[in-house]
């Protein structure tokens, strides 16, 4: 018999999540001054809390504060200060859920507008047709960039600890950086970071093994892996089979399977792959596929609404069910399946033609639920997604010049700067 929904997990570190109901990950783009959580985030997630998820995974936690995956992230890096975050923790803790930071780096899906760095394994550029001209030029990562960047993920994983939170998610998915140095698209490299699979994962095993040996065994460490990246020549369900081996003995808790990435936005149901179409759990046929060799929790996520297909998911091996887009629309979902089968959220599909025009409008349709939520209001899912679109635009205009002056300030050093307060660590020992 598979597992009943709310029946508790325990993981490898021995830590309990109280159901097997996860908030995904969604990228919040709400960061106040500073790029730090503020009010609007805490107010978020205690809404969340309230709802009956077991976990909440926070969206993109940026590692690199010249590398952003859109100007209003949130960074948590060696100079932010830790009081936002361990108010952060507390909300998302106060309705009984564990609360996971998913932290992140871009590398090269930077919009061309962004200060920073635009790092990848290789200097090729996303290709997203038309809209192409949108995003960064990449540089390839020299050696000491890619050591930086593992230091970079431990650190933030272990300020994420002394804030309060019960683990993190490393991002290896959905073709930000460590995804990158997965895929044979992407990464050409000819240095002990490229060529064989195990050269290509070679990054996100150091940061895993970094991050061990910076936090306690019971905070749980956990991967976002695609489980596919749709895209002929690509990392595939094989490869993502064999990192999961990988990962296996370095003290990981849970591998989350998602796929896709922005050239290939599978994440939001668009993927050309006939398999991911028409369907709830988008990767359910290869997350079952993975489940019946991996040693390792799994948790799915793509496109669930409905607690039968939810059944589904356990009912096929997979130990942990993914929801993002659904506890957007309606935060008490898992409350209500508790006592129906047939509470449930819609969209209306997104109707443009480009995939990444439709893939970002559907994206900011969910972000204003987010920011609804985050201001005490309900949630308003009949906005049109070009409405949406546009208002985000208007407000990702305003947060770019916030952080460009921001990183100016920081880069500088500048005494008023909130990310650079003097013992903020201190304060939390």
């Amino acid at each position: 018999m598979p597992p009943a929904l709310f029946s508790s997990l325990t993981l490898p570190n021995g830590s309990v999540i109280p159901n097997r109901l996860a908030k995904a990950a969604l990228e919040e783009s709400m960061a106040g001054a500073g790029q730090l959580p503020d009010e609007q985030l805490h107010t978020l997630y205690r809404r969340w809390s309230r709802g009956g998820a077991g976990l909440l995974i926070t969206g993109n936690v940026m590692v690199h504060a010249e590398a952003l995956t859109g100007p209003a992230g949130v960074v948590l890096d060696a100079s932010s200060p830790l009081e936002p975050f361990c108010e952060w923790a507390l909300a998302a803790k106060s309705g009984g859920s564990q609360v996971w930071m998913q932290i992140n780096h871009p590398g090269r899906q930077v919009m061309a507008n962004m200060p920073g760095v635009a790092w990848s394994p290789s200097a090729i550029k996303v290709d997203v047709g038309k809209q192409s001209k949108r995003l960064a030029e990449p540089v390839e990562m020299t050696p000491e960039q890619i050591e930086a960047t593992v230091e970079r993920f431990a650190e933030t994983a272990r300020r994420a600890e002394l804030a309060g939170f019960d683990g993190v998610e490393i991002h290896a998915a959905h073709g930000y950086l460590l995804s990158q140095f997965l895929s044979p698209l992407v990464n050409k490299r000819t240095d002990r970071w490229g060529g064989t699979l195990q050269n290509r994962a070679r990054i996100l095993l150091d940061i895993v093994r970094a991050i061990r040996a910076t936090v306690a065994h019971s905070f749980a460490v956990a991967v976002k892996l695609n489980s596919a990246d749709f895209q002929r020549g690509g990392f595939d369900a094989s490869d993502a089979g064999a990192v999961i081996e990988m990962l296996r003995p370095l003290g990981v808790d849970l591998v989350e399977l998602s796929g896709g990435s922005y050239e290939s936005p599978a994440m939001s149901g668009r993927s050309a792959d006939e398999r991911t179409l028409a369907r709830e759990a988008y990767f359910l046929d290869l997350a079952e596929e993975l489940a019946r060799t991996s040693s390792l929790p799994l948790m799915l996520t793509g496109g669930i609404v409905r607690r039968p297909v939810a059944e589904d998911v356990l009912a096929g091996g997979v130990d942990l069910v993914g929801m993002g887009t659904a506890l957007a629309v309606d935060p008490d979902l898992p409350n209500k399946w508790r006592h129906s089968d047939e509470a449930t959220v819609e969209l209306t599909p997104v109707k443009i033609k480009d995939k990444a025009l439709a893939s970002a409008a559907g994206m900011a349709r969910v972000r204003e639920q987010l920011r609804r939520l985050g201001t005490g209001r309900s949630t308003r899912p009949s906005v049109h997604p070009v409405l949406a679109f546009a208002r985000e635009s208007a407000r990702e205009r305003r947060a770019l010049r916030r952080y460009r002056n921001w990183l100016n300030d920081r880069t500088r050093g500048t005494s008023d700067d909130p990310a650079r307060l003097p013992d903020a660590e201190a304060m939390h020992r």
